[in-house]
């Protein structure tokens, strides 16, 4: 049995006052045998601090488990019985139970590893680029920016993974399972939003591919309606990134002769840069949460949230800007955490 520090302090000052075991235990502090223990210790060691049993020895030295660190941090995806496999060439018997405890207690803990688009060094160089250029730019600044985006929303799981609470037995029962299908139907969406609101949201028709003719017309029917709303003759600048249907000659002089200027010019592979990613990924976990069955369904709950986006939350999404492009600053144009 443990006895918090506040009970033996207790035992003690009345042991010190003349009072016996049994007088100490009968006010019901603590049992007969922990108290004798307890008054014992103090007259063998002069503390009231419990004595710790021995334990085993420990295994492995400071040394060896520095070594395990760089190990580890040579090739951070290496499993525990790997690095036991190190270890034991290197001189150390010890198992991956060992590894994985060494490991905690220098700060090393297992996570899964969060995916991010491969940057390139011309990715990093444009990253850099970009950041430097906007690096003096308020939130107020970002209010006047509309960003836009394409995605994908695919039929069973678009988040890709759901939690379950079930009873023993009911892995397979059908309502805690995920459904899944072998080519999910998947539809395709294009929105843009501002500080002030979410803008249109429209559904690329089925067996429609994504170029330039498309995006024209997307630009035209939402894009120039959600400016004039939002923005009426203020000015407004348009973010959207270098797919190649956006890069187009048609697409460039289209925008000019409306006059709207554009952000950037945007670097690749930077989804972590443009805050509609974290848009849509609370959509689709909204979405998932519908449980759509079929392809009209989802479209309608895509639709649905979609609308439901609050000035807040939008708000919070443009608000993060400086600390994205200060945070890709720091790391020298790697990944940030948005």
């Amino acid at each position: 049995m443990v006895t918090s520090k506040e009970t033996r302090t207790v035992i003690i000052a009345l042991h010190k006052n003349g009072l016996t075991g049994k007088k100490i235990a009968a006010r019901k502090i603590a049992p007969q045998s922990t108290i004798y223990r307890i008054i014992k210790n103090f007259k063998e060691r002069g503390s009231i601090v419990a004595k710790k049993a021995p334990g085993s020895p420990r295994k492995t030295s400071k040394r060896q488990d520095r070594l395990l660190k760089v190990f580890q941090l040579l090739d951070q995806a290496t499993s525990s019985a790997e690095l036991a496999q190190e270890w034991q060439q290197a001189g150390v018997s010890a198992s991956a139970r060992t590894v994985r405890r060494r490991l905690l207690e220098q700060g090393l803990v297992s996570r899964r590893a969060a995916k991010k688009p491969l940057l390139s060094r011309k990715n990093i160089r444009d990253r850099l680029i970009f950041c430097k250029r906007y690096r003096e730019w308020t939130a107020e600044d970002w209010g006047k920016v509309i960003f836009s985006d394409e995605s994908p929303f695919r039929l069973f799981g678009t988040s890709g993974k759901q939690l379950v609470r079930r009873r023993q037995g009911e892995r397979y029962h059908q309502s805690c399972l995920m459904p899944t299908v072998k080519h999910p139907e998947t539809i395709h969406v294009w929105g843009c939003f501002s500080a002030k609101g979410v803008g249109s949201l429209t559904v690329l028709p089925k067996n429609t591919a994504m170029n330039k003719e498309w995006y024209q017309n997307v630009l035209q029917e939402q894009l120039l309606p959600t400016v004039q709303d939002q923005f009426g003759d203020e000015q407004c600048l348009f973010q959207h990134d270098g797919a190649p249907c956006h890069k187009a000659k048609v697409i460039s002089n289209w925008l000019r002769e409306q006059n709207i200027e554009i952000l950037g010019p945007w670097p690749g592979n930077s989804p972590d840069l443009n805050p509609i990613e974290n848009l849509w990924s609370i959509i689709k976990r909204r979405v998932d949460k519908r449980k759509p069955r079929n392809s009209d369904k989802m479209q309608a709950s895509i639709v649905q949230e979609w609308t439901a986006i609050s000035q807040d939350l939008v708000q919070k999404l443009i608000e993060s800007m400086p600390g994205r492009i200060a945070e890709v600053l720091k790391k020298r144009g790697q990944h940030c955490k948005y």
